[in-house]
């Protein structure tokens, strides 16, 4: 059984944004400025953060750890048309030696061209694989050294969609 397709086919850019942890930074209004869709990777932490956010761009979410999984009403997985591409959502997408199996078995039945996917806190864009994998990393709380960081899919003339990633600068 395949999942349902929510069509984005007509955005010309999506914010892209993990790991909120009940945290909306006030830098995370003005990037996501113009955005025709923000896709949130899990890890939400609270329901106000899809309160906070909607009035931007419509906002779909995939549950993390921290919403409890089964237990959140944000689903495990969504699957898009962004332009020409199938793009998958989840929480956790990478497991040691790669894609989770249950992923990897996913973006194969959904023939996902790209892969979002949070739990890391690490930014990646890696498009040597397929399905391309993209994490745009946490916007909420800094842990460990890593960036503050949220990403985008901008849809290039064709259909294509250019993955990008970007450090908020965060006082």
């Amino acid at each position: 059984m395949t999942e349902p397709v929510i069509d984005l086919s007509n955005a010309r850019r999506v914010g892209v944004i993990s790991d909120t942890h009940g945290l909306v930074r006030p830098e995370l209004y003005e990037a996501l400025e113009g955005v025709d869709a923000i896709l949130h990777a899990g890890d939400l932490g609270s329901e106000t953060i899809e309160v906070e956010l909607s009035p931007i761009a419509p906002f779909h979410a995939v549950a993390g750890n921290v919403d409890g999984f089964g237990a959140s009403d944000y689903p495990r997985f969504l699957l898009f048309r962004i332009g020409a591409w199938r793009v998958g959502v989840t929480h956790v997408g990478l497991g040691r030696g790669g894609l989770v199996p249950s992923v990897d078995m996913w973006c194969r039945r959904e023939r996902v061209d790209l892969l979002v996917f949070g739990h890391t806190h690490q930014p990646l864009l890696d498009e040597r694989v397929s399905p391309v994998r993209f994490n745009p990393g946490a916007c909420g709380p800094r842990r460990f050294d890593l960036p503050v960081s949220i990403g985008f899919l901008d849809v290039a003339a064709g259909g294509e969609v250019v993955p990008r990633l970007v450090t908020l600068e965060v006082g």
